[in-house]
């Protein structure tokens, strides 16, 4: 019975640390010795407002394992369709790869998508923050006003791909 009652209170603890499908995720900062942003300053869950996002939160290792909803994503060009934004937080401490390789995959992919706000994640804070996988590349959507739409990590399938479209659509 103790250890039932434990383990209860030990997935409870876990829980409140996930991000939750329809509410806003804890306020989290990242800066200083965790990262910031990749332009200087620090990044603010806060700053996830006034526009439909969509968040990668990607270790470097598994920048390519949802490539095809990034192009497909940019195709569909919804920037000019309305109020949407982009951000990419690298979970730097997820790979074996150096800071200055990091670096330079970050000013291609800042040339390729130069409306993309990207973070730098030195000590995987959204993981223990917000519960996400680590290891992986999470797709996260958030609404105008900062409530997570939408959650997929690890690769995208063609019906996880279609129902981001349709909820960004739809809150555009």
């Amino acid at each position: 019975m103790k250890l039932q009652l434990l383990l209860v209170a030990l997935l409870a603890t876990i829980n409140l640390y996930a991000v939750t499908l329809n509410e806003k995720p804890k306020a989290v900062t990242i800066d200083g010795e965790n990262g910031g942003l990749v332009k200087g300053g620090a990044w603010h869950s806060s700053m996830l407002k006034d526009k439909v996002y969509v968040l990668f939160y990607v270790d470097p290792d598994e920048k390519d394992v949802n490539e095809e909803f990034s192009q497909a994503l940019k195709a569909k060009n919804y920037r000019e369709k309305g109020a949407f934004g982009s951000m990419a937080v690298v979970n730097m401490a997820a790979t074996w790869k150096p800071d200055f390789a990091i670096n330079i995959l970050l000013k291609a992919k800042q040339k390729e998508f130069p409306k993309t706000i990207y973070v730098k994640d030195k000590k995987s804070v959204l993981v223990k923050e917000w519960g996400l996988k680590d290891n992986a590349s999470d797709i996260l959507i958030f609404s105008k006003d900062g409530t997570l739409l939408f959650y997929k990590p690890g690769k995208m399938s063609e019906k996880d791909t279609q129902k981001a479209f349709d909820i960004i659509e739809e809150h555009l």
